[in-house]
């Protein structure tokens, strides 16, 4: 009888006209609240990002024009001094330019049409970096970081829905262990993660390494670890590598002891991914670094024979290892068919009972074909031969090395360039020019449709570009799917500028892009760790042509100056 009095005597303070009142008004602070900071968010800019960083290029073109049509200005402010905007993106045009004229390209109309089609890349660039510009210095810095939260958050959203798609379809939880339909999903689950860009999981994996630097840097610490776990579901060793690098800067740099806190929090999560949840990828790093250690420029044909003879003789073990597996799985075949046979006369529930007397399911055989890789070939491997073929491409110049031992095609390509320069001292002060050694351009306009399409009468490939980057690409990616990774792609910006402008592209993104914001470095909280992890991004891939990680870099850095400016106001 107690209890029916207490609820009515609650019901009754809670219906007084007092604790009414206080609940609306709590109920109005919360609408008040959430008005504001809905309010506070630049939802142009949102909007951009959100089309900008797509993988398609007219959805690219469609943002671009979006935002012009939202604010139309012009005002770039380039200027000798105190240029409102890098000048490194006018500077490589003009490099593109003189390289045009001075080989004598102007007679191709092919090649005329690949560099006013790399003139427009660069033109977005300039276009997408001064619209974020703009959002930076009309707004405060507040409503600017609202907006890269939330651009954040969605961004985890969808990747964690993709996730759980991944989950729902495989009926594993983990499906980086799970090996059935051809192990579709398994070591390569990071691959399907790909965010609210929808472009490769790599862009993905570099957008959540700046918000775990971001987050950290703002204190915040649910942001920072949810970055940090879309990370590790992205599966992006160099990633990881190159994060853990910069996070070790941090530590004993500058932080606090809640920073250092969450920076252990975020090493512990890649150590339980790493151990539990994707064991597989330890073993692929250690692949990887073994590849590097055992090539080098000059290396030597006895040790590699040498290598290759134990190779041979390691393979034999692994055979009789295969002839004896396949014997135990022959067996275990054999018994189970005797338990079904036994089940066509004995009852469900006492044919399958183990020794302590559970139902003893028969668990799938891992050996079956359903859970082993296909080893056919694929339709893109037979279109890259196809291609390599009819262009009368020599694969062999690339397979200078005996068995199938082959070092890291971004080594290789390394390689490629230093010897083609070597051979070509001429090239070295402005480069090839644009789309002719190595660059998305060269992809794109190849017709190899690897990066895009382009119309096929305009086709061009240049010799240089066909006999170094091109061969390489379609050799390592015409192989079984074990070779074709990121580490395997000739795909980096310092490669990009080297091959096609020269040591004076280098030289102007060193001193015109990188020097532009190290100049304004002084006070910021985040921006040098974030100039470091890109630079260390940028020897995966050609982040300037992909339009995506750039734009989103100099949002960051353009925030953390002017937050940084504000501070160094309000002190003086």
């Amino acid at each position: 009888m107690v209890y029916p009095i207490t609820v009515r005597i609650n019901v009754q303070i809670i219906l007084q006209p007092a604790y009414t009142n206080h609940f609306i008004q709590f109920v109005k602070k919360g609408s008040d609240n959430l008005r504001k900071a809905i309010g506070t968010i630049d939802w142009q800019l949102l909007i951009f990002l959100l089309l900008f960083l797509n993988v398609k290029l007219v959805v690219k073109i469609a943002a671009i024009i979006f935002i012009y049509l939202a604010r139309t200005n012009f005002s770039f402010g380039f200027a000798f001094k105190k240029s409102r905007l890098p000048h490194f993106y006018l500077l490589i045009i003009g490099v593109s330019i003189f390289n045009w004229i001075f080989h004598q390209q102007y007679s191709s109309l092919n090649y005329g049409v690949v560099l006013l089609t790399g003139i427009l890349f660069w033109g977005l660039s300039i276009l997408a970096m001064h619209q974020v510009k703009l959002s930076v210095e009309n707004n405060s810095t507040e409503t600017i970081h609202r907006t890269i939260f939330l651009f954040l958050l969605i961004n985890a959203i969808v990747s964690l829905a993709i996730y759980a798609g991944i989950i729902l379809e495989t009926g594993a939880l983990n499906p980086y262990r799970y090996q059935g339909n051809y192990q579709k999903y398994f070591i390569g689950t990071g691959d399907y993660i790909k965010g609210v860009t929808f472009d490769s999981s790599t862009t993905n994996a570099v957008l959540n390494g700046f918000g775990v630097l971001y987050f950290l840097a703002r204190r915040n610490s649910g942001m920072t670890l949810l970055c940090m776990a879309v990370l590790l579901l992205t599966g992006s060793n160099a990633s990881n590598i190159l994060l853990c690098i910069i996070l070790a800067f941090v530590f004993i740099s500058k932080s606090s002891r809640i920073q250092k806190s969450i920076m252990l929090l975020c090493l512990m999560f890649l150590v339980i991914f790493m151990a539990k949840i994707s064991p597989q990828n330890n073993q692929y790093i250690a692949e990887a670094w073994q590849r590097i250690g055992n090539h080098s420029f000059f290396r030597q044909t006895a040790n590699a024979q040498s290598k290759q003879n134990k190779k041979n003789a390691d393979r034999l073990e692994v055979h009789k290892k295969e002839i004896a597996k396949h014997y135990l799985d022959s067996l275990n075949l054999e018994i189970y068919r005797q338990k079904l046979a036994k089940r066509t006369t004995a009852p469900v529930f006492t044919s399958f009972v183990n020794e302590a007397g559970w139902p003893d399911i028969p668990k799938p055989n891992i050996h079956s074909p359903e859970f082993q890789h296909r080893s056919d070939t694929t339709l893109e491997q037979i279109e890259l031969l196809a291609y390599a073929g009819s262009h009368k491409i020599n694969l062999q110049n690339v397979a200078d090395y005996p068995g199938r031992n082959y070092p890291p095609g971004k080594l290789n390509a390394l390689r490629q360039t230093f010897h083609f320069f070597y051979q070509h001292p001429n090239f070295i002060l402005t480069g090839m020019g644009m789309g002719n050694f190595s660059s998305k351009l060269a992809f794109r306009v190849s017709g190899l449709k690897m990066a895009g399409g382009f119309p096929e009468g305009y086709y061009y490939v240049h010799d240089a570009f066909k006999n170094n980057h091109l061969a390489l690409f379609i050799f390592y990616f015409s192989k079984p799917a074990g070779l074709h990774s990121l580490t395997n792609t000739p795909n980096s910006v310092y490669d990009q500028l080297l091959s096609e402008y020269g040591i004076a592209g280098l030289l102007l993104f060193l001193a015109f892009y990188l020097g532009f914001f190290l100049k304004r470095s002084k006070g910021l909280s985040y921006g040098i760790p974030i100039i470091l992890l890109m630079g260390g991004f940028f020897f995966l891939d050609y982040w300037f042509e992909q339009l995506s990680v750039v734009i989103f870099f100099e949002l960051l850095l353009f925030t953390d100056i002017k937050q940084a400016n504000e501070r160094n106001y309000t002190i003086s």
